[in-house]
């Protein structure tokens, strides 16, 4: 959970630049690549992480311009363009509207309670975790996987979405 915007915004440069890196390295052919037939594919997790930033924010009562469910999912050009203007809505929206008092409020979010502080929290790990569901699909698919930050090398600003203090490396 985030009690600082500033640590989000940290922690989300991180993170959203790491997607940018892992969907710069697909290609159009490797978006239909599935773990197994009718299975999740490369293209629709990039896809949900794209909507997922409108969707999960849009719960949370702070709104941002993007993609939706409805909408098909485009080539591999559209989703990177529309996850980059995504990631930097996110980011402007949240320093715009939320301040860090306001990360410690509760707001519903499907069917339960959250803080602010967790919705940020789970936005990113939400994106790491079919971040990981990608790797799996791009090694299927003969591509090189980027390689990402993974402890003890990650972030502090990442650390602290778990420990809440400063790290000692």
């Amino acid at each position: 959970m985030f009690r600082k915007v500033s640590d989000f915004e940290d922690a989300w440069r991180d993170e959203s630049s790491a997607t940018l890196k892992m969907l710069r390295v697909l290609n159009d052919a490797a978006l239909s690549q599935a773990v197994k037939p009718g299975g999740r594919t490369i293209g629709r997790l990039a896809w949900h992480i794209t909507m997922s930033l409108r969707e999960l924010l849009g719960e949370a009562k702070l709104a941002i311009e993007g993609p939706h469910g409805e909408e098909p999912q485009p080539n591999l050009a559209g989703i990177v363009q529309a996850y980059e203007t995504g990631a930097t809505r996110v980011a402007d929206a949240v320093k715009a509207k939320w301040t860090d008092a306001m990360l410690a409020e509760k707001v519903p979010m499907y069917g339960e309670e959250w803080t602010r502080g967790k919705v940020l929290a789970v936005l990113i790990t939400h994106e790491i975790h079919h971040r990981a569901q990608m790797t799996v699909l791009m090694r299927q698919a003969g591509l090189i996987v980027p390689g990402m930050t993974c402890f003890p090398l990650l972030s502090t600003s990442v650390l602290r979405i778990f420990t809440m203090t400063e790290p000692k490396l």
